[in-house]
């Protein structure tokens, strides 16, 4: 295993393709851990740009009424302007900072270089109508073989490309407003607004880490908002991603996607269709990974109104260890490709360990893990208007943590292997029988333990449920009141659903205590507002509970 040290210098070089692969391959490798100078990460963000190290600057000013200017080269660069046009070829080995300013309708700048080299955009505003206002190859030998390039935003910038790419090279790729074949990295305090209307926002063949304290918005009505093939972290800054075309995403990756930091808003509107490129049925997402996805802090807010579109979705597994996440998902169901709309999916497992979580889909299943799903930590809301609240195809335990899970039509929680319930607090709620709040699959020999954890469950639980600690019932609740469930000397307050099965299971640690109607104040409402765990109680009425046995009812598990 290499020294953080090590693979932070092998990424600038030639090696950092090969090593970034053999990560994504191997799983020991600790591939969900890029973090900023963090001991237990493999990819080492610098703190902030460093400027001192370009030994060679280029400034180049657009003009709205003349020619582009190009000043500071040297006979290491072969320079042609057309308009405002610019090519560059560098052929030397120091690394280069190209200083980038002035405004053109009609302009573009294009580098060929194989050293690592930085552009610093000063109040720049670039228009191509004929491809991308950035274009980065590599060397005019190799144009696929490109290297690392800082992106640096002063000011007010705005990039944007023509809905034709007609001057693209034979044998050279041109993806987006920015692209480059090599790693981009996104630094700047102004602001930088990109318009893609042929392709994407931003592409790179290589990764993309937005590490800004700015703004970054992008609006794309063909492509991607943000496309890196290897991995995309964010780290900092203000990001606002808007996508429209069918089938695309607003993060795309086929590596690790992770976020540790900044306010990234993603919104989605295209719809599912046919993929002429993957040669499928293909739905939108405001993320898509085809590795994993991990969360450590930050804020991610997702709106997918497509038919068919998801908020997070993997190939990999998604671990949330922090931060908050929102996802809205109101997108029908594709047909023609059976593409369902939800929250979240990721074919491997879940984990849920200490962020703040809130979904919501209109359609299918909220939540979804083809694998596993564990709960050891945060706070996690899930709702289904239609369909399970959350569904794991293996175990499903909470270890830890909060977990609501909200089925307006059916299941709160439901399992195709064995459900877990050993800590935490748990509210589920299904939709009328045979539905139920949380469900094992019994039916092909899994069952339901409820071993720990404060457990409120209105639907009843799946039936030969295993009953290590002791559950309690009522078959008489209120709609749309408060609730206080006391357990030993703690006093959870829960509102009830407007709808939901007629069965009020309660369980904790010791024998519990609930009472209807009461008035609370102060704390802080969670879930939704279904949930408050500090808050003052007063007033209500005494339940009358009997032991529940876990024999009622039940369906088999399964997603739809």
């Amino acid at each position: 295993m290499l020294s953080l040290y090590e693979f932070n210098i092998m990424r600038r070089g030639i090696f950092f393709s090969i090593v970034f692969i053999l990560c994504i391959l191997f799983t020991n490798c600790e591939r969900d851990n890029i973090t900023n100078k963090v001991p237990s990460g493999n990819i080492v963000v610098d703190d902030d740009f460093e400027e001192d190290k370009y030994s060679k600057v280029v400034k180049i000013v657009f003009s709205s009424s003349g020619d582009a200017l190009v000043t500071g080269r040297d006979e290491s660069f072969s320079v042609a302007v057309v308009g405002n046009g610019v090519t560059i070829q560098y052929s030397g080995t120091e690394n280069v900072l190209y200083e980038v300013s002035g405004s053109t309708n009609n302009g573009f700048l294009k580098i060929y270089s194989s050293t690592e080299q930085a552009i610093r955009l000063t109040d720049a505003t670039i228009f191509n109508p004929n491809g991308a206002a950035i274009n980065i190859q590599g060397s005019i030998t190799n144009p696929s073989k490109g290297n690392l390039t800082h992106i640096v935003f002063r000011g007010n910038n705005f990039l944007e490309d023509g809905r034709y790419y007609t001057n693209t090279p034979t044998g050279e790729d041109e993806k987006a407003v920015i692209f480059s074949e090599g790693q981009l990295i996104f630094w700047g305090s102004g602001t930088l607004k990109i318009d893609a209307q042929g392709k994407s926002g931003i592409n790179s063949d290589g990764s993309v880490q937005i590490n800004n304290s700015g703004v970054l918005t992008i609006t794309s009505t063909a492509g991607h908002g943000i496309r890196g093939a290897e991995y995309i972290l964010l780290s900092r800054g203000t990001n606002t991603i808007k996508t429209m075309a069918d089938t695309k995403k607003g993060l795309s990756t086929d590596g690790l996607l992770q976020i540790d930091g900044g306010e990234t808003t993603i919104t989605v509107s295209g719809n599912a269709a046919y993929d002429n490129e993957d040669l499928n049925y293909s739905g939108t997402a405001g993320v898509k990974t085809k590795g994993d996805f991990v969360i450590n802090g930050g804020i991610l807010t997702i709106t997918n109104t497509g038919i068919g579109g998801k908020g997070i979705n993997g190939d990999g597994s998604a671990t949330f260890k922090g931060g908050l996440v929102s996802i809205t998902t109101s997108g029908a169901t594709y047909t023609a490709g059976d593409v369902s709309s939800k929250a979240i999916k990721f074919q491997g497992n879940i984990q849920f360990l200490g962020a703040e979580v809130n979904v919501e889909c209109q359609t299918n299943e909220a939540i979804e893990s083809k694998s596993a799903i564990t709960v050891a930590g945060g706070t996690i809301y899930s709702y289904s208007a239609n369909d399970d609240a959350v569904n794991s195809g293996g175990d499903f335990t909470i270890n830890d943590g909060v977990f609501c899970a909200h089925s307006a039509k059916a299941d709160g929680i439901d399992a195709n292997g064995n459900c877990y319930i050993k800590g935490g607090v748990v509210y589920a709620i299904g939709g009328k029988s045979p539905e139920v709040a949380i469900d094992a699959n019994t039916e092909a020999g899994y069952k339901l333990y409820i071993q720990g954890g404060t457990i409120v469950a209105i639907g009843g639980l799946e039936k030969n449920a295993s009953l290590t600690q002791s559950c309690y019932s009522t078959n008489s609740w209120s709609k749309n009141s408060w609730y206080a469930l006391t357990v030993g000397s703690k006093t959870y307050t829960f509102r009830t659903p407007s709808n939901g099965g007629n069965t009020l299971v309660i369980s904790g640690a010791t024998s519990p205590a609930l009472k209807s109607g009461v008035t609370i104040s102060g704390g802080t409402n969670i879930c939704n507002d279904m949930l408050n765990l500090t808050a003052a109680v007063s007033g209500g009425t005494a339940v009358s509970l009997t032991t529940y046995t876990g024999n009622n009812g039940g369906h088999p598990g399964g997603w739809k």
